[in-house]
């Protein structure tokens, strides 16, 4: 069987076996155990890029065959130090793991019995997710063949990552929805549903802070009914006009602002800075056709909100507006019925 039929062979089990696969974990492994199988190597091991900023970023370790513990867990802390051509050239080769001066811990990858190690890049549209490595005991060359083979596994990485972050993504907005409406439906008390949308919404969303702010009666200023991640200090800041974001969200209008500290239309960019917001998201809460009020996010970093993003934000915005007018509703059925008792009553009084 020639080395084609190997790949060929390989692919096709694994895309089989990917049809049964019941999680994510259990998808990386498949691919790192064929990985190791079909190139008859020592070991393999999927690393994935966690951290907020590229100086915090480090290469976690999400799944292997074949390597120790103590090894993994120093080569995670290195995972992340690789040359800026990988992404351009496609893989990394290291003829010999015990002695290339770009890579740390020589001694390490010796008492591991590693002799050659390739690199390949994990993308998903041309963003780098992490790195498929693939260990031998012997030092060894790699075809372009070999290396072509690899590349396509870790490309089928990228796709299970993203499938499951995807999947979980959907779960947890489900998820939020559920809370939200059972929220509305047993409880009249807005501003408890409020700071509960606020704090989901942050934490979903991975941002900074929320803040949900309601038109005052003469519509110019907006009024605090709840917040999550925000100082107390900043909160205090003064008064909440019009401002441009603002002013087109009550529109019925999202506005993303991309950076708050440049943006012509920001108010209070000082206390912005010092509260560390940098990028901010601004969507109109609706009750029945009517504006009355904003909810924003706050991100610490410069982000682009997605198209899905927005339309989720305003979506939950709007039931937040439901809320305000199923309280708003029960009230009246209640002056309603205080109406209608103090009638009766006065028609008894007539016998």
């Amino acid at each position: 069987m020639t080395p084609t039929t190997d790949y060929f062979h390989s692919l096709s089990k694994l895309s089989r076996e990917f049809g049964t696969a019941q999680s994510h974990d259990e998808l990386l492994h498949l691919i790192v155990d064929s990985t190791v199988k079909t190139m008859k190597a020592k070991a393999a091991a999927i690393f994935l890029m966690e951290g907020e900023s590229e100086l915090e970023k480090e290469n976690i370790a999400v799944a292997h065959v074949g390597l120790s513990d103590k090894y993994l867990s120093a080569r995670s802390q290195h995972a992340a130090q690789l040359p800026p051509h990988l992404v351009k050239d496609g893989y990394i080769y290291f003829r010999d793991a015990k002695t290339d001066p770009r890579l740390p811990n020589h001694e390490i990858n010796k008492a591991e019995g590693i002799g050659s190690l390739l690199t390949v890049p994990i993308k998903v549209k041309g963003r780098m997710m992490g790195i498929l490595c693939l260990y031998t005991k012997e030092i060894r060359e790699f075809t372009p063949d070999e290396i072509e083979f690899v590349s396509i596994l870790a490309e089928q990485g990228g796709i299970a990552i993203i499938h499951a972050r995807l999947l979980k993504r959907l779960r947890d907005n489900t998820a939020m929805f559920l809370k939200l409406a059972a929220s509305i439906s047993s409880s009249l008390d807005i501003k408890a549903i409020f700071q509960t949308l606020t704090e989901d919404i942050a934490k979903n969303f991975n941002v900074k802070a929320a803040s949900i702010r309601l038109l005052d009666e003469d519509r110019r200023t907006l009024k605090l009914v709840a917040s999550f991640g925000l100082s107390e200090k900043y909160l205090s800041k003064g008064e909440i006009s019009a401002e441009k974001s603002i002013a087109q969200a009550l529109k019925g209008k999202p506005v993303v602002v991309k950076n708050a500290s440049i943006d012509a239309g920001v108010q209070y960019k000082k206390e912005k800075q010092e509260e560390g917001i940098v990028s901010i998201l601004c969507v109109p809460i609706k009750s029945q056709d009517t504006v009355i009020g904003v909810l924003r996010l706050y991100s610490d970093k410069e982000r682009n909100f997605t198209e899905d993003e927005i339309t989720l934000v305003t979506a939950l915005a709007y039931q937040g507006g439901l809320a305000i007018q199923n309280a708003s509703l029960y009230l009246a059925v209640q002056e309603d019925i205080k109406g209608l008792q103090e009638d009766i009553w006065s028609s008894k009084s007539w016998f």
